[in-house]
């Protein structure tokens, strides 16, 4: 096991560990309830922590990590194609009628 990823909350772990899901990548999350001990011990020990099980792996998932790190946030808004609905352009599925927007 490699550590791949240290994220500032759980909820950027838990995005990383989904793409790395995604991409068929096992991976494992640790330090999710570490964060409520942050006054206890070392703020950097409570750091959610996504590390990936097989070594192999360590290279396809660092290009992941980079991809979701360079990713820019989009702030415009697409019309679903099914059903017209307006919808922002980082979803991936229609909010009304969940057809794909790609």
């Amino acid at each position: 096991m490699k550590k791949i990823y240290s994220a500032n909350d759980l909820i950027e772990a838990q995005i990383v560990l989904n793409l790395l899901e995604h991409a068929f990548i096992p991976a494992r999350l640790f330090n999710q309830y570490a964060q409520g001990a942050a006054g206890d011990i070392p703020f950097v020990h409570a750091y959610p922590e996504v590390w990936i099980i097989r070594d192999e792996d360590y290279e396809r998932s660092k290009r992941v990590v980079q991809s979701y790190e360079q990713a820019t946030a989009k702030t415009s808004n697409i019309y679903c194609q099914q059903c017209g609905e307006e919808n922002p352009a980082n979803f991936q599925l229609c909010w009304k009628c969940d057809a794909g927007l790609e």
